[in-house]
Formats: structure tokens, C-alpha cells, sequence
């Protein structure tokens, strides 16, 4: 059995601000994407635009337990409830299905500095360092890193008492954990679910990791797919959260409809040169003809080699306007492929297009795509 799927909601926050409206305005260029260079130099971020909390974490201790990137998924999560008109409908929420896209904790960055720092000048660093791990840092620092107490967030201040699924793996725990909960309405297997995922670009640990890889790109901002100078990435806070529900039961409650979600498919290649280009290309083409109204909308990492190969597959859709994700609010690792969905439906849904693709090549493993229509 398969069954349409529709997205009734939509919950965006990144540093553009947050609602459909604002990334709808971006997305038909009319606002110019937001960086700072100097807070993380050389490496530049697209910071988060401030959020007022209160409005979808009312308790201040609930603030207080999260760490910021779970902060920012609760309220993209609280976003897209309203606007599937089920925030506050105890049955709905009792039936609805979670699935989070997420990567590890959040450190304690002056606990790590201290460590590394008194490491240099003892002889014997096994014993100094379990001694300081063991005194410095809390056990309930441990289980506020844990990936899944995003999902348990969302639950506990939402009041979502349905199960939840956590996917980790950089960006292709976001193409699956929208595949999956897809793939679990179309087939009957839920009635309707919450999809999405957060991630925090503010975090020297996550920019040093990357760099480590040799994936940043320094100085100033360069669009995705004119970075050849100096290829990388550019990160950016953003969450995305979406209500996907079957057509049936959309229909029958009278909600609004932003798009209907066709397909999204998932591969992995084993990133030979061209092999991610031909992986792709053969995504896209298993979703057939593709109308001239048709967006582009790549969730392009930036990173060298990956990024024009994925530009290269989108040349199959030559009648595509296409938008590069990472140009109007970064890459957003986990959630880059969310967010790149969730700007897809706020296109159509404002009658930007009547056809969407999204795509999205992970900046060293995982390729995904996905189908969209206007309601």
C-alpha cells in the first residue's frame, strides 16, 4: 500500500529568523543571507537570530536543562506543531510518531581546555587525566550530551507521548530520518509524524573537528557552488521540523496543506571520482519526468570534490531555478537535509513553484533526495 503524503507543518528557525514567511522571502531573494566573520575567525558562521524562547519553551528550568542546539530543535519542533494546528490537540499528540535527526552533546569547553592544557605538563598523563575527568566533570553533563534528549525534550515540553526514533550519522541521518518517517505513512504504518532535526554551528568543538578534516572554508562568504578558490564549508545554526500526515487524514481534519512529499530516496556511494555525481543523477531520474516549474533546492556541503559533483548532477534539471541551501543559512549537518526540505515546501507552499527536488551529498559519506509537489 502506499499512500500520499502531505506536510501540514512546518517549523523553521535559522539565522534568517524563523516561520515559513521569512525563508520564503529568501528562498525568492529578497534577503541577503547573514554572516559573521569574526566571532569564530578565521572560519565564518551563519549565527542563529536570536529567538524568544518563552514562546515555545514556556518554563525557564526547561530552558536551563538544554543545551542550545536542543533548545533551538524544541522550538522548531513547537513551530511546526502550530502549524499543523495540533499543538494543543492531546489526542493528535498522543498518536504522533518522532523521528530526530541529531549528532553528539554539546562539551563543556572550559573542563576540555583545562584537561588539555594540564596535560602538557605532567608525566604521566593517564592517571591525571582519570583523576580530572572524574572530578570535573558532572554525571549529568554526560546525559545532557546524550543525542536522543532532543527527541525527549520535544516530548516532555510538547507533551508528545507517541514513540521516538533518533538517527545519527552527519547529514544522512537527516535524508533517512525524513525517508523513514515517509516511508512509514506511506505504507500505513503511522497516520502522521514529526520529522526534523537541529544543529548549533557556534561551537568551537564542531569547527575544530571539521577543520581537522580539512573541510572549512576561511575568510569571507562565497556562494556553495563558487567556493573552487578555497572549497569548504560554511556551518549554520538552523533547525527544521515537519508534520507529515497521510492525504487521508489532512483532508479529513480540514488542515492546510503546504506540498505533498513524493518520494525521498537514499544511497550511499563509495565516493570514487564521479560516483556521487552518477548516484545522484540516477535519484533524481528514478522520480521521472520533472515539469518546467520545477526549484532545485541542493543542500550542497561546500566541501571540495563532493560540491561539483553535485552540481554537475543538477544539470540534469536545466529548466530548474536552483538554490544552494548553505547560501542563505549554511550547512547545517544533521539537519541540512530537513532544513533543505522544509525550504522546499515553504517555495511551494508560496507559489514559488509547482515542482520541487531536493538533494544533498553528505560532505564525506551519504547522498539523498527528495520529491516535492504544490498542494
Amino acid at each position: 500500500m502506499q499512500r500520499d503524503v502531505v506536510i501540514t507543518g512546518i517549523g523553521l528557525a535559522s539565522s534568517l529568523g524563523e516561520g515559513i514567511e521569512a525563508h520564503a522571502a529568501a528562498l525568492a531573494g529578497s534577503i541577503v543571507p547573514v554572516v559573521d566573520t569574526a566571532s569564530f575567525a578565521p572560519y565564518p558562521v551563519h549565527p542563529l537570530k536570536p529567538l524568544e524562547l518563552d514562546r515555545q519553551i514556556p518554563k525557564k528550568s526547561d530552558q536551563r536543562q538544554m543545551e542550545p542546539w536542543q533548545r533551538l530543535g524544541v522550538y522548531a519542533a513547537g513551530l511546526a506543531l502550530d502549524g499543523a494546528g495540533i499543538k494543543d490537540d492531546g489526542e493528535t499528540k498522543s498518536l504522533l510518531q518522532v523521528i530526530v535527526a541529531a549528532g553528539g552533546g554539546e562539551r563543556d569547553h572550559a573542563v576540555d581546555g583545562a584537561i588539555l592544557t594540564g596535560l602538557r605538563g605532567v608525566n604521566d598523563p593517564g592517571p591525571f587525566l582519570n583523576e580530572r575527568l572524574m572530578g570535573d566533570l558532572r554525571p549529568t553533563l554526560f546525559l545532557a550530551q546524550l543525542s536522543n534528549l532532543l527527541a525527549g525534550n520535544i516530548g516532555i515540553v510538547h507533551g508528545i507521548t507517541g514513540a521516538s526514533r533518533t538517527f545519527m550519522g552527519e547529514e544522512q541521518a537527516g535524508v533517512d530520518a525524513v525517508r523513514t518517517a515517509h516511508a512509514r505513512i506511506a505504507s500505513g504504518q503511522a497516520e502522521i509524524m514529526l520529522v526534523g532535526g537541529s544543529y548549533n554551528a557556534e561551537r568551537r568543538d564542531m569547527l575544530l573537528l571539521l577543520e581537522l578534516g580539512g573541510y572549512l572554508r576561511k575568510g569571507d562568504f562565497a556562494p556553495v557552488f563558487a567556493r573552487e578558490d578555497a572549497p569548504g564549508i560554511i556551518t549554520g545554526s538552523a533547525s527544521a521540523f515537519l508534520v507529515l500526515e497521510s492525504a487521508e487524514r489532512a483532508a479529513a481534519r480540514g488542515a492546510l496543506i503546504h506540498a505533498r512529499l513524493g518520494r525521498v530516496a537514499a544511497a550511499r556511494s563509495k565516493r570514487t571520482p564521479g560516483a556521487v555525481e552518477a548516484t545522484l543523477r540516477g535519484l533524481i531520474g528514478s522520480f521521472g519526468p520533472m515539469s518546467p516549474d520545477v526549484i532545485a533546492i541542493s543542500a550542497a556541503t561546500g566541501a571540495a570534490g563532493v560540491t561539483t559533483e553535485e552540481a554537475a548532477a543538477l544539470t540534469s534539471l536545466p529548466q530548474a531555478r536552483r538554490i544552494a541551501t548553505g547560501d542563505l543559512v549554511g550547512h547545517a549537518l544533521e539537519a541540512a537535509f530537513p532544513v533543505s526540505v522544509a525550504l522546499a515546501a515553504a517555495a511551494l507552499s508560496a507559489g514559488q513553484a509547482n515542482e520541487a527536488v531536493v538533494t544533498g551529498a553528505g560532505h564525506w559519506r551519504g547522498e539523498g533526495a527528495a520529491h516535492l509537489f504544490k498542494a
